[in-house]
């Protein structure tokens, strides 16, 4: 018992060490990042309308900002 608890102690410090391995962007990875499509609010206004209507139906204060339906979100 002892045997098996010791495993688990080493292996769960070798998959905490394996999870720092990769700690930066490669140059080669950089041009993926650099996309327009990745920038917030850049996809398209489609997602800015969705995130607004969330947010605003969601806040109890502001009324949900022109929906109906009070701060529960279920307009």
């Amino acid at each position: 018992m002892k045997r098996l608890m010791s495993l688990v102690a080493v292996m769960a410090v070798l998959g905490a060490l394996a999870g720092c391995q990769n700690l930066g962007v490669q140059p080669w990875e950089r041009d993926l990042l650099a996309k327009p499509v990745m920038t917030p609010g850049a996809a398209d206004g489609l997602d800015d309308a969705l995130d607004d209507h969330i947010y605003f139906s969601k806040e109890a204060t502001s009324g949900g900002r022109g929906f109906g339906g009070g701060g529960c979100g279920c307009n």
